[in-house]
């Protein structure tokens, strides 16, 4: 802890917490030479948060604090080091610090963005601090590896007012983009209409009817794109203006919708394709037939088989089936599930 920092926050108060006594003085143990000297053991310095103060000492190898000293030796050791900014936007936003942090990222230095509200730098998100470490530290095994996630539900318009639409939160392919974010991918979400809080650290487009989305998949650019969107099978045609409620009945005619994954594959036949197959209360082999069936014929790499039954808001159980034939049955947290169906993309399924 700086001195500055201890004003602030108690040392006992961390040491409370962590169930560590902070370094709040550097003494005659030279306590950053074990931990990030030649040889140390640390795997990673994160400082946050990481004032204007910090950034411009860090920047000009000034060691006057307990805290910079930790991140040049780190420095010197090439350990990897993560900065996560707070500041009135006034300290932020000026030339000085923009050129040390510049300065800082050439040396490969990371930051985490803040967020830029109410006239300050605020300190990022716990959520997407945790992802920034994850990703620092992790294999990297989708490093420089451009990937789609398609999520979310469509929203097909009756008229102006009513849509026909899908049930689907977005979780799932929320968790997709984190891990193959915290994998070092350069991961973009296409976002349906969803329930869930979107992380702001995900680059995120918008879509809203299967047809919109037809025209963003003809221009897909990705390596890998995974769809586990809920996409209306059917669109309804639509009535100019609000279908009146005093009617004692409608008929809504419906055609078919275009299928998204087979736009995808005709538009970019080398990119790695994975699929969903949704199926509600059938047997594990009617559904792993099914699914195999969709494989084959849109020439899916994998495909991802799940029953209605088993999804919850939180967790799923289902099949990763690959195409050359192999499965693997995966049961957990909608987390766990993406970060299993990721290896088995990136490593293949074994068996």
């Amino acid at each position: 802890m700086s001195d500055w920092g201890q004003k602030i926050i108690h040392p006992n108060s961390l040491e409370f917490a962590s169930g560590i006594k902070p370094i709040t003085e550097i003494d005659g143990s030279v306590q950053y030479v074990d931990l990030c000297g030649e040889g140390g053991t640390a795997d990673l310095v994160l400082i946050a948060p990481c004032t204007a103060n910090t950034i411009s000492k860090i920047a000009h190898g000034i060691t006057d604090t307990q805290v910079t000293i930790f991140a040049i030796a780190a420095l010197g050791s090439k350990i990897p080091i993560l900065l996560v900014p707070a500041m009135h936007i006034s300290l932020y936003d000026q030339p000085i610090i923009d050129e040390n942090i510049r300065k800082l990222k050439k040396l490969d230095i990371e930051f985490v963005q803040p967020r830029i509200q109410e006239h300050k730098a605020k300190i990022a998100n716990i959520d997407q601090i945790v992802s920034s470490v994850i990703r620092a530290l992790g294999p990297m095994d989708m490093r420089k590896k451009k990937v789609t996630v398609i999520a979310g539900s469509t929203e097909e318009p009756i008229d102006d007012v009513r849509v026909l639409t899908n049930r689907s939160t977005g979780r799932t392919g929320i968790e997709l983009a984190v891990d193959a974010y915290e994998r070092c991918a350069n991961v973009e979400l296409w976002m349906g209409r969803t329930t869930e809080d979107i992380p702001s650290y995900i680059p995120t487009k918008k879509f809203s009817s299967s047809l919109e989305l037809v025209d963003m998949v003809r221009k897909i650019k990705s390596d890998i794109c995974i769809v586990p969107a809920a996409i209306s099978d059917y669109i309804p045609k639509r009535t100019k203006g609000k279908i009146s409620s005093s009617k004692r009945q409608i008929n809504v005619e419906l055609k078919r919708a275009p299928k998204i994954i087979e736009e995808i594959r005709r538009s970019r036949r080398k990119i790695t394709l994975i699929g969903y197959k949704l199926e509600s209360d059938i047997s594990k082999k009617a559904l792993v037939s099914k699914a195999k069936e969709r494989l084959r014929t849109v020439k899916l790499d994998y495909i991802v088989a799940n029953d209605m039954k088993f999804v919850t808001p939180e967790s799923n159980k289902v099949i990763i089936i690959s195409n050359k034939g192999k499965s693997k049955e995966v049961e957990g947290s909608k987390s766990e599930i993406a970060h299993e169906i990721w290896s088995a993309v990136l490593n293949g399924i074994k068996g």
